[in-house]
C-alpha cells in the first residue's frame, strides 16, 4: 500500500488519518480558495506574453472591450485576474455566459414578487400599528413607496459601469456559448456607457419622497452580491439612469465554438492568446510552485528542488504530447501533475506513470 493514498482498497474499519494523523495536506495553492480570497492570490503569479501586455493597455487606453480566444486552460480569464490584481482594481466582476443569459441580468435584477410579498406584510402590520395609533396612514404609504431600492440590484455589468473611483474589471466568461441576441444586445450599452432602470423611471416625484416635479428621483439600490468596493453595499441612481463614471476594463472569453457577430467584434479588441511553450511554459510552472513554497499552504512540497529533474520529464511530455501528436492539453493540468510529484508522499513507479497519465489526459485533438 503507497504512503500517497488516503482512501484505501482494504479497511476493516473507518480510520481518522485525515484529521488525527494529518493525511490529507493543504491544497494546490491554485485550489485554495480561502488564500485566494484572503490574500488576492488569483492573477498575482500571472506571466503575460509581450503581445498581451500590448492589448491590454491598448484596451485601457481606447477604453474598448478585449475580446480574447484561445484554447480552454490558455489563461483567457487569468489575464483578467492579472489586471485587477496589478492596477489593484479591486475584485474582478464575473459574468459567466450560457444560452439563457440575457442583457438584463448583467444589468440589473428586479424582485418583483418579493416586494410585493413585503408590501402585504407591511400593509397588514401597518393597519394593526394604525388601529392602535402608532402610525397615520399617511407615513405608511411613503414607507412602502421608498422601499422599492431594496428589490432592484445591479449585477455585475451595471456595477461595473457605474464604477467609482476607479475602473472596474469586468470579467464577460464564454460570450460565444451566448444566445445569437447577446452579443448584439451589449453593443449599445458597451458604446454608450449607460443604461435605465424602467421600474426606477416609472416612479413619480412623490413615490421617491420628493415634492417637486422638477426634483432628481433618486433611490439607492443594492450592488453586485460580494462586492467589496462599495461599502454600504447601496448606491444612489437618479431618475432610474445608471450612467458610466469611468469605463471598466471589459474582459470577454471565447473557445470559438461559434462566430461572434461583425458588428460586435467590430467595437471589440481581439486578442488570441496561444499555448505558453518553452520558457514561459516553465516560468509559469516555477512560478507556482515557488508561490506553494513559500506561503505556508502546503509544507509538502519542499521537495520541489530535489525533483527538478522529474519536474522537467513532465514538462517535455506535456510538450511533446501538444506538439507531436496534435493533442489538446490544458496548463493547469500541467500544474496538477508537477503538484503530485512533487510533494513528500507521491506516487511512484508504475502507480506514478498512471497517475500522470490520468491527470494529463488529452482534452481533444488540435
Amino acid at each position: 500500500m503507497s504512503e500517497w493514498k488516503i482512501y484505501r482498497k482494504h479497511a476493516d474499519k473507518p480510520h481518522n488519518d485525515i484529521v488525527a494523523k494529518g493525511r490529507l495536506p493543504e491544497p494546490p495553492i491554485w485550489r485554495d480558495f480561502q488564500a485566494l480570497k484572503t490574500r488576492k492570490l488569483r492573477g498575482s503569479n500571472y506571466k503575460p506574453s509581450d503581445r498581451e501586455v500590448e492589448m491590454v493597455n491598448t484596451a485601457l487606453l481606447l477604453r474598448r472591450p478585449l475580446l480574447i480566444t484561445g484554447n480552454p486552460g490558455s489563461g483567457k480569464s487569468s489575464l483578467a485576474y492579472a489586471v485587477a490584481w496589478q492596477l489593484n482594481l479591486g475584485s474582478v466582476l464575473w459574468w459567466p455566459i450560457n444560452s439563457r443569459s440575457t442583457l438584463q441580468d448583467g444589468l440589473y435584477t428586479y424582485d418583483a414578487l418579493g416586494r410585493l410579498r413585503d408590501l402585504n406584510i407591511e400593509k397588514i402590520e401597518s393597519e394593526r400599528r394604525a388601529r392602535s395609533g402608532t402610525i397615520d396612514a399617511e407615513q405608511r404609504q411613503l414607507s412602502a413607496s421608498e422601499q422599492i431600492g431594496r428589490y432592484v440590484r445591479l449585477g455585475p455589468l451595471g456595477t461595473a459601469l457605474y464604477g467609482g473611483s476607479r475602473p472596474r474589471v469586468l470579467l464577460i466568461d464564454e460570450i460565444d456559448k451566448s444566445d445569437i441576441d447577446l452579443p448584439n444586445d451589449l453593443l449599445h450599452v458597451l458604446e454608450e456607457g449607460a443604461f435605465n432602470i424602467p421600474e426606477l423611471q416609472r416612479l413619480t416625484p412623490e413615490d421617491a419622497g420628493q415634492a417637486s416635479e422638477d426634483a432628481d428621483r433618486t433611490i439607492t439600490v443594492g450592488v453586485y452580491p460580494h462586492d467589496e468596493n462599495v461599502r454600504s453595499k447601496m448606491i444612489p441612481v437618479t431618475d432610474g439612469r445608471v450612467e458610466c463614471n469611468r469605463f471598466p476594463f471589459v474582459v470577454l472569453t471565447s473557445n470559438g465554438e461559434r462566430e461572434l457577430p461583425p458588428a460586435f467584434r467590430r467595437r471589440c479588441l481581439s486578442l488570441d492568446i496561444e499555448d505558453p511553450e518553452g520558457d514561459r511554459l516553465r516560468d509559469i510552472v516555477a512560478a507556482h510552485v515557488e508561490e506553494a513554497r513559500t506561503s505556508g499552504a502546503s509544507t509538502e512540497v519542499d521537495r520541489s528542488v530535489e525533483l527538478l529533474a522529474e519536474v522537467e520529464e513532465v514538462l517535455k511530455e506535456f510538450e511533446r504530447k501538444r506538439e507531436n501528436d496534435s493533442v489538446l492539453l490544458a496548463t493547469d493540468q500541467l500544474l496538477n501533475a508537477v503538484y503530485l510529484i512533487t510533494r513528500d508522499r507521491a506516487p511512484t513507479g508504475e502507480e506514478r506513470k498512471q497517475i500522470l497519465r490520468t491527470v494529463l489526459r488529452e482534452l481533444g485533438r488540435k
